[in-house]
Formats: structure tokens, sequence, C-alpha cells
């Protein structure tokens, strides 16, 4: 299949309610927020990204990145406590919210796109390790520069973390799909992203590059499969307090696996669990 073929997601996604943003991220597998990142922040991180030392993935010299930015400092560090996102991601999860990664990425001019992949893998992997085989995560992408169709922006395929087909498998990739969605966006936006959807995003075409900060959180309950690395703790407690509350433990799991067939006083209502949840405001 060629390319250009693809459904374009450019809707006002400011006139969604939180139920509508929850069936949004649930259902489909993701969500923009728009504007999150006013004029002056997208600045301070333009400046600060502007040092990072970066290098080449595998596939093309094209897309840079440059992994562990969270001990950065300055606006790049502020950024995992950003007030709207930690408080829509808390909403969410109902629970403690824990950073597993933080990266940068820069798609240059030439970059031929990223494959669809997802980002949750069981059992591990070469790539990711143990840090992405939590049960629930989702990965934050802030966009510095705007997401036009020429210059890489995001692309998906809706629902596809609800498919129990073989094809769903979470360590396939794909080149394309004939219902793949284009998602663009303005500077400062981000994407929200359940890390089982399959995504990816496509080529730049444009004259410049477009950078992007993508944090992966999980709720507190939702450790790895196998132990990781924690946070460097004399880091953790150079950095500011609200900062320093999303970097818990990595591998922490607030999961009772002994549990009863009849606990004592179990509960009757869960209404993060009620079918009506998405039409709430």
């Amino acid at each position: 299949m060629s390319e250009q073929d693809y459904l374009l997601d450019n809707r006002d996604w400011s006139k969604l309610g939180f139920g509508e943003q929850l069936r949004q991220l649930e259902l489909e597998g993701y969500l923009v927020i728009p504007d999150l990142l006013g004029a002056e922040q997208l600045a301070r991180l333009k400046s600060e990204t502007a040092r990072l030392e970066t290098r080449a993935v595998d596939y093309s010299p094209h897309q840079r990145g440059c992994p562990a930015v969270q001990f950065r400092g300055g606006a790049i560090s502020e950024l995992i406590a950003h007030p709207r996102t930690a408080d829509f991601l808390g909403k969410v999860f109902g629970d403690d919210r824990v950073l597993m990664s933080y990266d940068y990425a820069q798609s240059e001019p030439g970059h031929p796109g990223v494959s669809f992949h997802t980002d949750g893998q069981p059992y591990g992997s070469s790539i990711f390790g143990a840090k992405h085989t939590c049960p629930v995560m989702i990965r934050v992408l802030y966009y510095l520069d705007d997401l036009t169709p020429e210059v890489s922006p995001f692309r998906v395929i809706p629902r596809s973390h609800l498919s129990l087909h073989a094809e769903g498998n979470p360590y396939n990739r794909y080149d394309g799909h004939p219902e793949q969605v284009m998602v663009t966006a303005k500077a400062g936006s981000a994407v929200f992203l359940n890390y089982r959807v399959f995504h990816g995003n496509f080529p730049n075409r444009g004259d410049h590059a477009r950078e992007m900060l993508a944090l992966a959180f999980r709720p507190a309950w939702a450790g790895p499969l196998a132990e990781v690395e924690d946070w460097d703790r004399v880091e953790v407690a150079k950095l500011p307090p609200d900062v320093q509350r999303l970097m818990g433990d990595r591998n922490q799991r607030r999961a009772d696996i002994d549990v009863a067939n009849k606990p004592a006083n179990m509960r009757t209502e869960a209404p993060a669990l009620d079918p009506s949840r998405w039409d709430r405001r």
C-alpha cells in the first residue's frame, strides 16, 4: 500500500470533556490534549534540547535521539510533573503515577518514518528490556514542533490494542496499514498513548526537524514483570518535590497476589468500571 493512504484526524481536541477523553484513550488507544505547553515553556525546552548529545538510530541517520533525559534539570526535568498531565493521569489511573522512562527524539528531514509497533512488551525485549512489561502504561508524547502532514506526524491503528488475533501480537511490526490514521497537532500538544496500540510516525519530507519528548507512566499497582534498575535516589533528591513524587520505585507493585475467592469487606461499586464512565463531564 502507499503511505499516502490514510485517514486524517485533525479534529478540535479542545472540545472533549473528560469522559470523551477517557473514551478516546481507552477505546481508540490514543488522545491528543492541545496547548499543554505555552510559548515560553516551548522556548525553554527547545533551548535545552538543542544542547543534548544525540545519536542516530540503526535504521536511519535522520532519526536521532537521546535516552534517559530525566536528570538533565531545567525545563526538561520539570516537564515530568506537568500539572495538567499529572492531574489527568491521576484521574485515569486512580492511583499514584510512576515514571518508567523519559527520552528525547528528533526526526530530521529525510527521516523514513517509524514502522507500526507497540511499546508494550509483556515478556521484555532487546529494545525495551523489562521496563515496558507493566500491565498498564500510558506514554505521553510532547511535541515541540507542529505536527504537519509533511513533517513526521503521528500515525496509529485505532483500536488495535483490543484485537485478540495473532496479528495483534505486540511483537509484530507493520510497514503500513489500510486503516492507518494520521494525527496532526500544534506544537505544545501531547499525544497520550495506550502502550499496546500499534503506532509510529510518517516520514519527514519537510525542511526542518520535528522534536519530541516521550515519557512513560504507569499506576503504582502495575509493576514490571522482572526487576528493573531503579532511579538513582541521589539524583532524584536534586529534583523539585513535585517531580520526586512521580519518580517512585520503578519496581513497586501494589497488588495482592494472595487474594482469596471471597475476601472480607468486598466493595459493591467501582465507578471506574461503569459502562457509563465515558458519559461523564
